[in-house]
């Protein structure tokens, strides 16, 4: 306690032994049944118990010192990696290893604290020797050492581990956050081995069908040169490329290209095999599995005429410059044939026609509610053009034509289109359209109005509705033709015909997803130490979100191996988190029920080996030195690490911190006081009892 005592204090101590005083003598002062000794000893008994009480109203805050002593924290952090199990020097003795580092714990915890940790693809506290970790990630054991021991005082940290780290990147520039020296502990073998291995496999894992895709693989060899291994590729268990590898280098890299090709739409397994060259250290790392989902990207498009024109080519080339999508011209009588389910629009030049109605044709077009693009000309046939469709009539069409120029809808947003390019249309020859009214029901988005000589009007040329959730376009006017033979003749010009055609295509053909129930993976690649999480989200027939029914999904793999769950509710919808998986493609299906209805939804994804503890099977020693070395402590071979302990005694860098603690406090919270006061008053009461006084 430091001293408090002022002269203000003074005072005030004085005037409360005062008060105490003539607090005692009118108690005892006039008291003629006590003797003399007695009274004047009761008598201080009080006026001190009451001057302490006074006092303890008065008196200032007392400051107080405390300190706590921190022995230091000293951590032990092993790697439990597959390499480091796997490749081992020779005479490196494993259970002498394990209960070296487990005496160096407890020799360590006589004179400081000792935090022991075990890491690879995850940190936990404690030591394992499993081996069995498939990545090594020491970026993340440093991460957590700074959270845990976030000004603590760290002595040292000991890390024991071949340095080959494949997670998380280099954790030497981590370890500036702690400031403790490391000691590391230099496990596994710096000699490189006989080995063969594929590297790394770079390729798009979504390609569409009859595409040509790459497989990019990288090919190491350590000690192998003169030897000549085979590179094959096999799709499902079928080899379908091959490649001799010849090794002419102690350290060989290539990189090998093979290209494949995407016959059959699907999910395909690919293994990349290396052959096996004598006294290789391992054949673990010789193949790597990879997953490649093959999507039928392709869209059926339908042109329909009544008759050729030049704008049917027009439109046919603009279309078929987007390779996914397909064009079927079909004229007159060959509608009948058109098996309608295969396509995703259907364009309708000039029908119904004056000479054709395609009536069956459009009938199953509304049937099958698939989106169309009417376009009007000099063909049309107006009155049958109105009556097919809810959206457009013409009223009063006299048989004349009329020469209308476009001109762009500004606020138009449903796609984009190349701002500069669309001056263009200001060079266009016009587009004839019959001479009629044109009224349109409800809501219409314009992306050309028609300009009539030099007025602007708001009638629009090209635009788009909504009937009941199908989509549909309008294009008033033919001649298109004549707009792409306008942009032939300037060869600095933007192909702007063909941009609105594919875009308006682009726009009439994807399909809106209206599915009720829709369950979906967070990816559609996971390694095999990683959670697979599924996500599902069910509709009530407002498209509200809801979860109060439940939902369950069989995961099935390629041999049949079957994984049932049930899906936990999160927020507005359900989420799953299936854990780690075996390495292979999955297929899922998902049911629920709402209300009377019930809904399914399946999908696929596929897991990859994690071989990473193979690719590098030398350790890196120089890296767990540097580490050392930066921080000023030290490295040590495993036979040695038992004198880290004596290292770190004769260092005096690991050091007991004592912490100080000031604080000021009121002197009534003092306990020793209000022991005092008791006593005093206790002993007051004994003596007055005693004495026959009440």
């Amino acid at each position: 306690m430091a001293n408090f005592l002022s002269f203000s204090t003074f005072l005030i101590f004085l005037g409360c032994v005062g008060l105490g005083m003539l607090y005692a003598w009118i108690l005892y002062g006039t008291n003629k049944n006590l003797g003399k000794r007695t009274r004047n000893t009761l008598a201080l008994v009080r006026a001190l118990a009451v001057a302490v009480l006074a006092f303890l109203l008065f008196a200032p805050l007392v400051r107080r010192v405390s300190h706590t002593p921190e022995k230091p924290v000293i951590v032990i952090a092993n790697d439990n990696s597959i390499s480091v199990k796997a490749i081992q020097p020779a005479g490196f003795n494993a259970k002498k290893y394990e209960e070296d580092l487990k005496a160096l714990a407890t020799k360590l915890g006589e004179r400081y604290e000792v935090k022991t940790y075990t890491f690879g693809d995850s940190v936990k506290s404690g030591f394992e020797f499993t081996g069995t970790h498939q990545v090594t990630n020491g970026t993340a054991l440093v991460n957590r050492l700074n959270d845990e021991l976030l000004n603590r005082n760290v002595g040292a940290i000991i890390i024991a581990s071949d340095g080959i780290f494949n997670r998380g990147g280099n954790p030497l520039y981590e370890l500036n956050k702690i400031k403790a020296p490391v000691y590391t502990i230099a496990l596994g073998d710096t000699i490189p081995k006989r080995d063969v291995l594929v590297a790394n496999v770079n390729y798009n894992n979504i390609v569409y069908l009859d595409n040509e895709f790459t497989l990019d693989v990288q090919v190491q060899a350590f000690e192998s040169k003169g030897e000549n291994t085979k590179l094959s590729v096999l799709e499902n268990g079928k080899q379908v490329a091959e490649q001799t590898i010849d090794i002419n280098s102690a350290s060989f890299v290539k990189d090998a290209q093979i290209k494949l090709k995407a016959n059959k739409v699907g999910i395909h397994r690919y293994t990349i095999h290396l052959g096996e060259v004598k006294n290789e250290i391992t054949t673990k790392n010789n193949s790597q599995t990879i997953f490649v989902e093959v999507m039928d990207g392709r869209q059926k498009i339908l042109l329909a005429s009544a008759s050729a024109h030049p704008d049917l080519a027009t439109l046919k080339q603009a279309i078929e410059l987007n390779q996914h999508y397909e064009v079927t011209l079909a004229l007159a009588e060959e509608l009948e044939k058109v098996d309608l389910s295969k396509y995703s629009l259907a364009i309708l030049y000039q029908l119904p026609a004056l000479n054709y109605s395609a009536s069956s044709l459009i009938g199953k077009l509304r049937e099958q509610k698939i989106a169309t693009w009417y376009i009007v000309g000099a063909q049309s046939n107006l009155s049958a053009f109105s009556q097919i469709q809810q959206q457009v009539s013409f009223a009063r069409a006299t048989g004349s034509l009329q020469e209308v120029f476009p001109y762009y809808q500004e606020n138009f947003t449903s796609y984009n289109i190349n701002t500069e390019a669309l001056k263009q249309l200001e060079t266009y020859d016009p587009l004839q359209i019959p001479f009629s009214n044109m009224m349109i029901k409800g809501n219409y988005t314009a992306v050309l109005n028609q300009r009539i000589g030099k007025v602007n009007t708001q009638s629009p040329m090209l635009f788009f509705t909504d009937d009941n959730g199908k989509k549909l376009g309008f294009l008033i006017g033919e001649g298109l033709w004549k707009w792409k033979l306008e942009e032939a003749k300037n060869e600095n010009s933007y192909p702007l015909v063909a941009e609105l055609i594919s875009k308006t295509v682009q726009y009439l053909s994807v399909k809106d997803d209206k599915r009720k129930f829709k369950v979906y993976t967070s990816k559609s690649t996971f390694e095999e130490n990683e959670s697979v999480v599924l996500n599902a989200t069910l509709y009530n027939d407002a498209f509200e979100p809801v979860n109060n029914s439940e939902v369950k999904v069989q995961l099935k793999n390629t041999e049949g191996k079957v994984y049932n769950y049930t899906f936990s509710k999160m927020g507005s919808g359900y989420q799953l988190d299936a854990g780690n998986l075996p390495q292979g493609n999955y297929s899922y299906i998902a049911s629920t029920s709402l209300g009377d209805k019930k809904y399914t939804a399946n999908g696929a994804f596929f897991v990859n080996a994690m071989i990473s503890e193979y690719q590098q099977t030398t350790a890196n020693h120089q890296l767990l030195n540097t580490m050392a070395q930066q921080t000023q402590g030290k490295m040590y071979m495993p036979a040695n690490l038992l004198d880290i302990a004596n290292e770190l005694e004769k260092s005096g860098k690991v050091k007991t911190i004592t912490y100080e603690d000031r604080r000021y406090e009121e002197m009534i919270n003092l306990k020793w006081i209000f022991g005092l006061i008791l006593l005093l008053l206790s002993a007051e009461w004994f003596f007055r009892k005693r004495n026959g006084e009440a």
